[in-house]
């Protein structure tokens, strides 16, 4: 598969309704503009209805709301405001999509291509921070038509490349223009198949969803900073290896892991995309001429169009000249004390800040698709209370972070349904890719002790315990029992404090709005045993009498 590259051409002017999002902006993402807004207001909820935050915990140390913003209300008066972010770029994919239509010229190929890449990396973006399935089914819906429009892209501009090397047109240049004709009809009969088949109807139904659902994250956040963190250790890694080999494919990969970092700065961090944005796009121009001369000479050597070796020389020679002058610029930027990765990884999260995006990311997709967020972090106040009390085992020093997140998430599986939504959480959670700050082996510790939050006593047959050692059986039944009893101390609502007193032989729970005689008691009585088998002594729980 061959990949677009080179710099985006200019786009035609916008139709009179719209207006093309600054350089450098958060692209808007609504369809009306937030500027003014308090930060700390909140939209709603995922699914279209009601307030996934009802109130901000004050005993939570995850605030999510500073992330957030919401679009002013227009009066009835007003003038539509002008189309900008994601609802412009989608609008621009089906203007775009009869411009390429008459023909298949080069420019209106660019120009969709580079309209669907808009729209794929915002949505590949919030794909990391809102679970709705919208994202992926619009980056899915663009992703034939996008890889159909970039083989005839690359085509297109192989074709170009010839012309700048070869100005004269020698007799392999000839044939290779010929070849490259003629693979340009085939290429365009194939990309208006795949134009037909593109569902403009969804296409334009999302594009009225989704810039609601972005414009309630705000531009620059820490989760956007976090996010491009991420994208900037990948892209990282991959210069690294590039260096080492120099190959095509390392130095191709290289070129995309630099795109992507590129995007969730220009889309999402206007503050970063203002300072780095000409260095982001000149490398990725360099790389992407690197790709170009790598196709163009593989294509030719396919051909079959030198049929001199001393054609076949001068050829590879030229293209080897252009290819090294660029990877030259590339390190001259890229290597030493001036170096733009150590410029750009210092205004990225430093220390804390890792774990803290991390949380308000795993936070926020938990309140996208827990309906009862409030009674969520309620739990996880309690859970943490009880964990303080309790007598601790050596060497778990990572428990109470893992404690935490899975008390935070362990009731997302209720947005598929309400019987087994532990089953449903653990396997959301399994599948859940781990942000930066968290690997995949304590993300998998996180789920299983959110499976067993309710439902029946962890088996050793139980598939989810399958793999772990026996010191993190253990541990997981431990925190297990900690969250069920949280839940059961939350279900009634009314304890909010825990005070532990651990004995020889029992361990005494005061909690705070306690009554043996309410509804609640039941639930508190049941939720208890697994903590009790695990400190093998019983749990007495009593009310806290506050002092006169």
């Amino acid at each position: 598969m061959l990949y677009d590259r080179g710099p985006e051409r200019r786009l035609p002017p916008p139709s009179r309704n719209e207006m093309p999002a600054q350089p450098g902006s958060f692209a808007g993402f609504a369809a009306h503009p937030t500027q003014g807004i308090d930060s700390s207001q909140v939209v709603g909820a995922s699914r279209g209805c009601g307030d996934p935050f009802p109130h901000k915990s004050k005993n939570c140390d995850i605030n999510i709301e500073k992330d957030m913003s919401i679009s002013s209300p227009l009066t009835p008066a007003a003038k539509p405001a002008p189309l900008v972010g994601l609802a412009l770029w989608m609008h621009r994919v089906l203007e775009e999509c009869d411009r390429a239509s008459v023909g298949f010229a080069a420019d209106p190929v660019h120009d969709l291509r580079v309209a669907l890449r808009r729209c794929r990396s915002l949505a590949d973006g919030f794909i990391a921070l809102d679970p709705d399935p919208a994202w992926k089914a619009m980056k899915k819906a663009g992703r034939q038509l996008f890889r159909s429009l970039g083989e005839l892209r690359d085509v297109q501009v192989a074709e170009e490349w010839v012309h700048k090397l070869d100005p004269e047109g020698d007799p392999a240049g000839t044939r290779l223009l010929q070849f490259l004709a003629g693979r340009e009809i085939q290429l365009k009969t194939q990309a208006a198949q795949s134009l037909q088949g593109f569902d403009r109807k969804q296409w334009l139904r999302w594009s009225r969803v989704l810039p609601k659902r972005a414009a309630r994250i705000r531009p620059g956040s820490l989760l956007f900073r976090h996010l491009a963190l991420e994208r900037w250790a990948h892209a990282y890694d991959l210069h690294r290896r590039a260096l080492r080999n120099r190959s095509q494919v390392a130095l191709h990969d290289l070129r995309i892991g630099i795109k992507r970092f590129r995007y969730i700065v220009e889309n999402f961090l206007p503050e970063q995309h203002a300072a780095w944005k000409s260095d982001l796009k000149h490398l990725q121009d360099l790389l992407g001429e690197v790709h170009d001369l790598d196709v163009l000479w593989a294509t030719a050597v396919q051909a079959n169009v030198f049929l001199e070796e001393e054609s076949r020389a001068q050829w590879q020679a030229k293209i080897k000249e252009q290819r090294e002058r660029r990877i030259a610029q590339y390190r001259e930027r890229m290597l030493g004390p001036q170096s733009r990765w150590a410029a750009w990884r210092a205004h990225l999260p430093q220390g804390e800040q890792i774990e803290a995006g991390a949380q308000r990311r795993l936070t926020l997709w938990a309140s996208l698709l827990d309906p009862d967020f409030a009674h969520t972090r309620h739990v996880r106040q309690l859970a943490l209370q009880l964990y303080d009390g309790l007598p601790q085992p050596e060497g778990r020093e990572s428990s109470r972070r893992i404690l935490a997140l899975a008390a935070l998430l362990h009731n997302v599986g209720l947005a598929r349904k309400e019987k087994g939504h532990h089953k449903i959480s653990h396997r959301l959670l399994r599948r859940l890719i781990p942000p930066m700050g968290w690997s995949k082996e304590e993300l998998d510790l996180v789920a299983i002790v959110a499976r067993y939050h309710q439902g029946a006593l962890p088996q050793p047959r139980h598939p989810a315990l399958q793999g772990l050692t026996a010191e993190e059986k253990r541990e997981v039944l431990r925190l297990a029992g900690i969250l069920r009893l949280a839940d059961a101390f939350a279900s009634g609502r009314s304890i909010q404090r825990l005070q532990l007193h651990v004995e020889p032989k029992t361990i005494v729970i005061a909690a705070q709005g306690y009554s043996p005689h309410r509804r609640d008691a039941e639930a508190i009585a049941a939720g208890r045993h697994l903590l009790e088998v695990v400190y093998r002594r019983p749990i007495v729980v009593r009310p806290l009498r506050s002092k006169k």
